[in-house]
């Protein structure tokens, strides 16, 4: 990857509904040769898809848990079984696995406090492994999902 290969991952991680002809123009690139480049980049997993950033208090979602899990045990099995079944769960928004205990790190949004409750007591601890779940309520977002740097 070079200097343009990183300013189009900058440009689109921006504006993401940027046309090719905008993104060329922002370059200063032709619209074949900015095209070529956009869909090597597709092509070659760096880029790895194109969504919309929701509010989620908006959409009745402004209740945010991160949840560190911690299993019983970290057999193979286990760990695809419970990978299997998080993923599962769509109020979990991410889901990282960590080395060290706890084991894993969730991030889980909801509408209030009894959502959460009942998400808890119904879905997660009842995952496969689990022995023991802390949560912590998100009180404010001081950084929200911002793009990535744009150079290592």
């Amino acid at each position: 990857m070079d200097a343009v290969d990183h300013q189009i991952l900058a440009e689109l991680q921006l504006d993401g509904r940027l046309t090719i002809t905008e993104l060329a123009d922002r370059l200063r690139l032709s619209i074949s040769r900015c095209q070529r480049r956009l869909r090597e980049l597709e092509r070659t997993g760096v880029i790895v898809g194109y969504h919309a950033a929701v509010d989620a208090a908006a959409v009745g979602l402004g209740f945010e848990v991160l949840a560190f899990v911690s299993l019983r045990q970290d057999q193979p099995d286990t760990l695809a079984a419970f990978d299997k079944a998080v993923a599962a769960i769509p109020h979990v928004i991410e889901a990282q696995r960590l080395f060290g205990d706890p084991d894993y790190l969730l991030r889980v949004v909801t509408a209030d406090l009894p959502a959460y409750q009942r998400l808890y007591e119904e879905k997660l601890v009842r995952l496969p492994g689990v022995r023991r779940i802390n949560s912590t309520i998100v009180m404010k977002q001081v950084v929200p999902t911002r793009p990535l740097p744009s150079r290592p």
